[in-house]
Formats: C-alpha cells, sequence, structure tokens
C-alpha cells in the first residue's frame, strides 16, 4: 500500500504552513503518526491558519496546543519529544534556541531524534534572517529568471508554489528519511539544515551545471529546454486550449511531423536558422482542430504531445482517476468534500472517506498523558493557559 511504510514513526511539527507543513503531509501519507504543535489561542495572538482543506486538511494527524514560550510548555514540548523519531521546525534561524526546544535541548532528552530545521535560507550565511515567501526563493534561486517573460519583460507568478513544496518539503522529506536510515546504524539523530532557496538551486542543476562547466550565459530560449527549438514549446488549438509539446528525441520528432504532414521539417529538428518557420508551421496546423482531438490522435503515437489542463480538467481527467489520486474527505460542518489522496508512490487511498475534524479539536489530554503527564497536572496547565 505504501502508506504503512512510516509506520511506527512519530514526527512533531510545529509549522502550520510552508515546506514544513507540506513535509509532514507527506510523511503522514507514507504512514507516519505526525502531531501538529500548535500554540494556545489566548496566547498566541495573530497567527496563519491555512482553510481547512489545506494540506489535504491535516488528515491522519493529531493536534497539541502548547504556549511554549512558558516553561511548563517548553517542558511539555521536550517530554512529548523524549518520544519522539522526527521534529519539523520552521522557525527563523536561532528561534527554536531562543525558546528552549532547539536541536541541543531536544536531543540532551532523545538522542536519537532527526531534527529538521527549515528555512527559506538556511541556518547560515547573510540571507539567513532574511523573511521571505515562494516567491523570493524561487527568484533568488534563478528560477524565475529562466520561466520566461511576459510582454513587459516581467517574470511570470509560476502556476505553482514550487519552491516550498518542491525546493523545501521534497528536500526536507528525502533529508528526513535519509537520517532516519542512518540511526539504524549508530542510533543517533541528526540535526538537519534545509533551506527552500537551496532546494530550488537544486532544482536549477541543469542550467547551473553549464554555466559553471562552460560560462555560457543561460537565458531563456538558449538550449533545448529552454525554448530554443519549436519540438518543445506550447501551441494553442483551434479551441483556444494549449498542448505542450517535447517531442525532443528524433524517433518522436519524425512521429509528429509525420501526423501534422510537415514531413519537410523532419531533418531540421536542431536547425536554429528555420525554427520561427517550423513553429509558424506547427502553429498553423494545431489551430485546425480541438485540444483533445489533437491529444487523442498524437499522444498514442509516440510523439510526446499532451493537454494543457486546468484545474477543473485535471480532478476529472482519467489518469489521475486511474491512479486513485483523489479521495473523499468528510468534515462535520463543511460536509463531504474531495481532495488530493496519498498519491506519493502509487499509494491508493482507503475505500471509508477520510474524517476530517474541526479545527479547534485537539488531542493535547491523550498525548500528553502518553508523555508521563498525570491528570491533575494538565488539568492544572490547562487552568494557567499552558496548552489547550
Amino acid at each position: 500500500m505504501g502508506s504503512e511504510l512510516l509506520e511506527g514513526v512519530t514526527v512533531l511539527d510545529l509549522a502550520s504552513v510552508g515546506p514544513a507543513a507540506r513535509a509532514s503531509r507527506w510523511l503522514a501519507d507514507y504512514g507516519a503518526d505526525v502531531v501538529k504543535v500548535g500554540p494556545v489561542p489566548a496566547k498566541s495572538g495573530v497567527q496563519i491558519a491555512p482553510p481547512f482543506f489545506s494540506y489535504s486538511a491535516h488528515r491522519r494527524m493529531k493536534r497539541v496546543l502548547l504556549d511554549i514560550k512558558a516553561p511548563d510548555g517548553r517542558d511539555a514540548f521536550l517530554a512529548l519529544a523524549a518520544k519522539a523519531d522526527v521534529v519539523i521546525e520552521s522557525f527563523r534561524p536561532g528561534v527554536v534556541d531562543r525558546l528552549g526546544i532547539g536541536y541541543a535541548a531536544v536531543s540532551a532528552v532523545n538522542p536519537g531524534v532527526v531534527y529538521c530545521s527549515t528555512s527559506g535560507f538556511g541556518q547560515s550565511g547573510p540571507k539567513s534572517q532574511h523573511a521571505g515567501h515562494d516567491l523570493n526563493y524561487l527568484g533568488t534561486g534563478g528560477f524565475l529568471h529562466l520561466t520566461g517573460k511576459d510582454g513587459d519583460g516581467r517574470p511570470p507568478i509560476p502556476g505553482a508554489t514550487v519552491a516550498d513544496s518542491a525546493g523545501g518539503g521534497m528536500h526536507a522529506v528525502i533529508a528526513v528519511l535519509a537520517a532516519l536510515l542512518h540511526r539504524q546504524q549508530d542510533g543517533l539523530g541528526r540535526h538537519l539544515d534545509v533551506s527552500v532557496a537551496d532546494g530550488v538551486l537544486a532544482l536549477m542543476a541543469l542550467s547551473v551545471d553549464e554555466h559553471l562547466a562552460t560560462g555560457a550565459d543561460v537565458e531563456v530560449g538558449s538550449n533545448l529546454l529552454l525554448g530554443r527549438y519549436a519540438c518543445y514549446d506550447n501551441y494553442q488549438a483551434a479551441d483556444g486550449k494549449w498542448l505542450a509539446v517535447a517531442s525532443i528525441e528524433p524517433r518522436f520528432w519524425a512521429n509528429l511531423c509525420k501526423l501534422l504532414g510537415l514531413e519537410k521539417w523532419t531533418r531540421h529538428q536542431n536547425d536554429d536558422a528555420v525554427q520561427d518557420d517550423i513553429r509558424r508551421d506547427m502553429a498553423a496546423v494545431f489551430r485546425t482542430k480541438d485540444r483533445d482531438t489533437w491529444v487523442a490522435e498524437l499522444a498514442p503515437a509516440d510523439t510526446c504531445v499532451s493537454a494543457v489542463l486546468s484545474i477543473p480538467e485535471l480532478v476529472a481527467d482519467e489518469q489521475f482517476a486511474a491512479r486513485g489520486a483523489f479521495a473523499t474527505a468528510k468534515h462535520p460542518t463543511h460536509g463531504t468534500f474531495r481532495q488530493i489522496g496519498a498519491v506519493l508512490a502509487g499509494m491508493v487511498p482507503a475505500e471509508d472517506p477520510y474524517l476530517v475534524r474541526e479545527s479547534d479539536v485537539t488531542d493535547t489530554d491523550e498525548l500528553l498523558a502518553a508523555a508521563g503527564f498525570a491528570a491533575d497536572r494538565i488539568t492544572a496547565l490547562r487552568d494557567e493557559g499552558v496548552v489547550a
């Protein structure tokens, strides 16, 4: 099933949004027991609270509310961390140490803990204290510069939070899994310094390595994957919808040229002198039929052509349906709705709907009791506003 691969692994997640929250979502999908650690509402001030459906509504996760600025709240967190396998945090570098819940404090009570600090620019360097969001890290990592330009030369806003998801979230998951694997050898945990900007840099490896190796000034249109050739581009169909064409290999290009009636360009795939002419001819042919008609004709014929789908279209797409990509969730007040399921590694969601709880429902008593807190102490902490 895949959803049992991390069974028995406990994760404490101090993040509510961003790459760390995505990382814990994926770890939970692989079977980890994830506990979301949030602030006590009365003492938290203004806080970021994602909509109920965000991050798959934190399904299969438990929740505890602690005032970690209070000594007793810090002690409660350390008691939970003493029995955890992984801690994920996304505070600005240095904050967790000032709060007394950093790697040094947690590893003192749990030497085997894998402590993953996710931040925009990492725990070190001149930008480590800079605030930022997805767009900032994409800009720093070179992604925006090579994504193209709109009419006035402005880099477009990407259609997904690439930095948070691939640059940070997946980066964190890979690092956590590697550390858990190594812990099997020496029993010791690790402090992982996951930088979202570093993750974007890794995504840009093809272009960065080309520059480092050759000194080339890599720009939009400078190589095959950046739009230099007509065989790798987007084309509009008769209905105004778009097709993605990625006929890189010569045999795929030959197949496409034949089916489009453009055999004259088969031997000119990489001829810079005629790329504008090829694009003009291809654009003209694609405008003769609707997008889905072209996909039906070309996609099964080894041409590397696919539809550019909108969000409503992709959630109805037969490929994702066949892979069980979407699951049904039930919420006490919002009712039944669909959401992305545990799609990683082909995991199929359970037949029964995921049960999503109200945001004010927590597991604080259960989790603190399991950490060794007596019932009267939990009650006292709640009366003091340290837990909720």
